[in-house]
């Protein structure tokens, strides 16, 4: 194929070499690195290119099974997204413009996504799950100018600025201040940029949820994602014509690794499958019906799907990998056992592309997150920053940054003292803490702060307990994981309250009904419990210790006094 611009066919070069060593770790980490880019758009320079005249599937949405779904070409793709830049560009999206994203999975979020790149915009994702408050913050944060929105979500918008530029998806009779994005593809289908784009030049913008109560925004640019989920693509074993289904919700930093930038960088087709309710027996009809090739879920899905009989689905399934948490060697083994082939586990960031991971035919250590990918060097720090073989993840960066890896991020966009903490003494840190076995594989341990997963969301406890404070009960609280059979953990929150309100179950109904009016689904308090906070002797909450208290805790685990849990309440479902 020609067309390529220099720096295009330099990323093709580094693609193609990866996938020639698909299953040769050695030779593939040995002799991969990263290409040097000087001007790089992804969508125009590789996308366009790659699409011309292909008739493959790009991308593939089904609402039904029975239906079969619809598909579209990456000639289509690339040809949509050209009319629906041109429309933005008519709306005064320009270069450096930020744009909110808030749709699902459906089509227009790839048009979008490639569009926005196309003009040079930078795309904030947005989960549809965010509460009104949430979308304010954000927006009010990232400096949004225009806001692209699902029409289920619309309302969510109300109380924002009217100088925010406001357009609609799926909601034709929209009326001011919404404009609505169908009138985008009478638009012309040839687009011509305004100019060159840096491959350094900013691209996506991703909230994440620290130990401060302002979000952090992670900056990726025109290269670190793109040409960096090349570490991606090698870690789930993409190649050309897979279909691969990521089950992941937008929004999130892992729908851009896995529904967009691995699979297309190798020309394969991203396979969605919309869902009101996640049902085993469902996900598993989609992957044998659909003949999904390469999987990736989390490690709550996979805890759901092997209680299905997995042997009698005659899956088509190549590669599959978990992200998100330590899978349990148990669930690996049953998988295994039915399929014949084993889920690789992977690590990375929203900050970073996957920097380690059991990648394709080396043998799988359970438990292990496998070795440092081609393209990243992986050391383990002390907290004085001196090599150790358990401790903080940590890439180094080398003088003047000659090590750093592509797919690490420019920094924190709105936190310069955040970025430097993060990159301080010529490495990137992680905050994660894994040990290195004498085998060279990785072990991960947990995080090295507060911040905790819950099923495949990353949670702060300090932005729990600022919420949970805001009731009027509620003098301190203290939130840590609790072990969940489905979930791995569900936030618990300790709580004390003010003088004059009794604890019981009256209470904990209405801190529960608080908590679901306040935060999104995946962040609502789960367990309660109204108890003393032990404390440092400068005062601080010693979280450390509850978590150990909730660690050591067994399904067989009597509940504590005055705790309650969300499930005592069954009027508060829904």
């Amino acid at each position: 194929m020609t067309g390529f611009t220099p720096s295009a066919q330099a990323f093709i070069d580094a693609r193609d070499l990866l996938q020639r060593h698909r299953t040769d770790y050695a030779r593939a980490y040995a002799e991969f690195a990263w290409p040097k880019l000087d001007t790089f758009n992804w969508a125009l320079d590789y996308f366009d290119v790659i699409a011309r005249g292909n008739a493959n599937p790009a991308l593939w949405i089904v609402d039904d099974l029975a239906s079969g779904g619809t598909q579209y070409s990456y000639a289509q793709m690339a040809e949509r997204s050209a009319r629906v830049a041109n429309f933005l560009r008519e709306q005064g999206v320009g270069r450096g413009d930020r744009l909110l994203l808030m749709l699902p999975n459906r089509v227009e979020l790839w048009d979008v996504m490639l569009a926005a790149m196309k003009l040079g915009a930078v795309v904030l994702p947005a989960t549809t799950q965010l509460s009104p408050d949430d979308v304010r913050e954000r927006v009010e944060a990232g400096g949004a100018q225009y806001v692209v929105v699902d029409a289920a979500e619309l309302a969510k918008f109300d109380t924002l600025d009217a100088n925010v530029k406001r357009i609609a998806v799926g909601a034709p009779d929209v009326g001011a201040p919404w404009i609505d994005l169908s009138r985008a593809y009478a638009a012309s289908a040839a687009f011509v940029p305004d100019g060159p784009t840096r491959a350094s030049d900013p691209m996506l913008l991703y909230f994440t949820s620290g130990t401060t109560s302002k979000p952090k925004l992670v900056e990726h640019t025109h290269q670190s994602y793109p040409v960096g989920h090349l570490s991606t693509m090698y870690w789930i074993g993409l190649v050309p014509g897979d279909v691969h289904w990521n089950i992941s919700s937008p929004g999130w930093a892992k729908h851009a690794w896995s529904c967009f930038f691995a699979p297309w960088n190798a020309q394969a087709c991203v396979f969605v499958y919309n869902y009101a309710r996640f049902v085993p027996k469902e996900t598993l009809n989609a992957i044998v019906q659909c003949g999904v090739t390469t999987l990736c879920a989390p490690p709550t899905v996979w805890r759901m799907l092997v209680q299905e009989p997995l042997a009698s689905y005659p899956v088509k399934l190549r590669e599959i990998v978990g992200a998100g948490e330590p899978l349990n060697p148990e669930i690996i083994e049953r998988v295994r056992h039915a399929w014949n082939i084993t889920i690789r586990d992977g690590y990375g960031q929203t900050e970073t592309t996957c920097q380690i991971g059991n990648s394709p035919g080396q043998p799988v250590v359970a438990g292990s997150m496998g070795w440092p990918l081609p393209g990243y060097r992986v050391e383990l720090v002390d907290p004085d920053d001196q090599p150790v073989n358990e401790g903080e993840i940590a890439l180094p960066l080398g003088p003047d940054s000659t090590l750093r890896p592509l797919g690490l991020m420019t920094g924190y966009a709105n936190n310069a003292t955040a970025s430097e903490y993060a990159m301080r003494n010529g490495y990137y840190h992680t905050s994660d803490v894994a040990m290195r076995a004498e085998n060279g594989y990785y072990v991960y341990v947990g995080r090295a702060d507060d911040v905790f997963k819950s099923s495949d969301y990353r949670l702060s406890p300090f932005e729990l307990e600022s919420v949970l404070i805001e009731h009027e009960a509620i003098a301190e609280a203290a939130v840590v994981p609790s072990p969940d059979e489905l979930r791995l953990s569900v936030p618990k929150a300790f709580v004390i309250v003010r003088q004059g309100y009794e604890i019981g179950p009256d209470l904990a109904r209405e801190v529960f009904r608080f908590s679901r009016e306040k935060l999104a689904p995946y962040k609502r308090i789960r367990r309660l419990q109204f108890s003393d906070l032990p404390k440092t002797i400068s005062g601080k909450i010693r979280r450390v210790e509850l978590r150990r208290r909730e660690m050591d805790r067994t399904p067989d685990t009597a509940r504590q006094p005055d705790e309650y849990w969300e499930e005592d309440f069954p009027e508060l479902r829904g």
